[in-house]
């Protein structure tokens, strides 16, 4: 069953076209049904919404996190508003950091952004596609003598690559990072079996994950 925060979450992606619905061509070549972009969030209600769903996903995880990281560039104002959202809603006051792309060789020194972090680390970020982000993510808090123990992401698209398992179980697998996400293409399939209007698309939805989903 759906639980209500995941339903809210999904309400609010489609009604800010963060989630849509039609035929999209991934990088991988895949034709997908649907497409999900926080890139498309534009406001100062919806990202502070939007931060309060990860927050509720770390405070319902087992993860007691020393600091938040966020990989430039979408990580990063999700980072500040998780860090943000940990704090008003459930009193948890925690250090962030994030990256820039280049190292800057003048004033401000350095690729870092905000507190040197140190000890349990969680990286914020959008999604995980080929996992790339996650890596370099990885790579960076370990520099500083952090220690990366998850991560969290909008959504698991739960599909298959080219090593037959998902871009999250290779990253869980090869890092030792466990990775939570707050919806799951599941999630929108159980969505969409409830919700009349978007119906239409869900024999697509079911077709997709019949053929590239992976299986459990």
């Amino acid at each position: 069953m759906l639980s209500s925060y995941k339903q809210n979450f999904i309400d609010l992606s489609i009604s800010n076209e963060v989630l849509k619905f039609g035929e999209f061509t991934l990088k991988s070549g895949r034709v997908s049904p649907y497409f999900f972009n926080l890139g498309n969030v534009s406001s100062g209600k919806t990202i502070s919404m939007i931060g309060a769903y990860y927050a509720e996903t770390i405070t319902r995880s087992s993860f007691k996190p020393d600091a938040l990281f966020g990989p430039a560039y979408k990580g990063i104002p999700l980072v500040v508003t998780a860090a943000i959202s940990l704090f008003d809603k459930h009193e948890i006051n925690l250090p962030y950091a994030f990256n820039r792309k280049e190292e800057k060789d003048h004033g401000e020194r350095g690729q870092i952004i905000g507190k040197r972090i140190s000890g349990d680390v969680l990286i914020i970020d959008d999604v995980i596609s080929a996992g790339t982000s996650i890596r370099e993510a990885y790579k960076i808090c370990k520099s500083m003598g952090a220690n990366p123990v998850g991560a969290v992401v909008s959504i698991d698209r739960q599909e298959i690559g080219t090593q037959k398992k998902s871009s999250i179980e290779e990253v869980e697998q090869e890092l030792g990072l466990e990775v939570l996400s707050i919806i799951t293409l599941k999630d929108i399939i159980q969505y969409l079996e409830k919700d009349d209007s978007l119906h239409e698309h869900l024999p697509r939805m079911l077709k997709y994950e019949s053929r590239y989903g992976v299986k459990q």
